[in-house]
């Protein structure tokens, strides 16, 4: 008889697959948690010494320093901290506005046929360039970022939404609600906002790492952030004038947490979505 390999023995391997679920989304989370509260805690304005600068990664500064002496690890939890805050605002603001459109499809026919349109218009528009134009058209900065990530993040989830609530809507209980009387705004708040839940929950997650992912691209093209602020789209665009010099710490390793941040929010999302949907237990 074969003995029981090392990864499967121990406090895991006894857990079923809901509390391997649950663990896996407690400790990223835990992770993000983490990231997000160091880089609120670190100054912005990180402090210089030119005695120091382009410093390759050592022990003292793990990612390295910058051309002005400052600490790269230090950057990068900043900038991923902000990218974070912004990710958070942008997918809660994308999901509202999915949420209010796809309530909408339901009232009629006419508004439907509007949303529909509107979702067809928006999915037709070059993401990155829709971001940038809502972007100057908010001032950029944070906030031009983040409305811009809101406002352009929202179609997917919309056509999740509509779909879902079209199908509850001819539904035998809410056909009953209605021979009662009961308004529509009654039936959307008691029967099919408590339904579609689980739906912006998850969509909200699964947005977050797009959101994160564009602002980083505006921003490193030269449309999000001012550059004083510490993103890592700045970083990363800064640091492109001394790549050729050999200094390739300066975007590999705020590019290479960028990823991380942006896996473990998806590894999050799709354990979620397992946990609401169980016919998404054994993908």
């Amino acid at each position: 008889m074969s003995e029981t390999p090392w990864y499967n023995r121990g406090l895991v391997s006894s857990l079923n697959l809901r509390q391997k679920t649950i663990l896996t989304i407690a400790l990223t989370g835990l992770v993000l948690l983490i990231i997000f509260i160091c880089g609120l805690l670190t100054n912005a304005n990180l402090p210089t010494d030119f005695s120091i600068k382009m410093q390759p990664p050592s022990f003292q500064h793990l990612f390295g320093t910058d051309w002005m002496g400052r600490d790269m690890f230090t950057r990068t939890i900043k900038g991923l901290s902000l990218s974070i805050m912004i990710g958070l605002v942008s997918s809660v603001l994308s999901s509202i506005v999915a949420t209010i459109l796809a309530f909408l499809a339901s009232v009629n026919k006419f508004c439907d046929e509007f949303v529909s349109w509107l979702i067809d218009l928006f999915a037709s528009i070059p993401h990155i360039l829709l971001i940038m134009m809502i972007s100057i058209g908010f001032g950029k900065g944070a906030f031009g970022v983040m409305m811009a990530v809101a406002f352009s993040h929202w179609v997917n989830l919309t056509r999740v939404l509509r779909a879902e609530v079209l199908q509850i809507n001819t539904s035998e209980y809410v056909a009953l609600s209605k021979k009662f009387g009961k308004s529509k705004l009654w039936i959307a708040k008691e029967h099919i906002l408590p339904l579609v839940l689980s739906q912006i929950f998850v969509g909200t997650l699964l947005v977050f790492p797009h959101a994160i992912m564009h602002e980083s691209s505006v921003t490193f093209l030269g449309f999000g952030l001012s550059p004083h602020e510490p993103a890592i789209g700045i970083i990363l665009s800064e640091s492109m004038t001394y790549l050729a010099m050999g200094s390739w710490w300066l975007a590999f390793f705020p590019g290479l947490a960028l990823l991380i941040v942006v896996l473990l929010f998806d590894i999050i999302g799709d354990n979620l979505k397992r946990l609401f949907d169980p016919s998404e237990a054994n993908n």
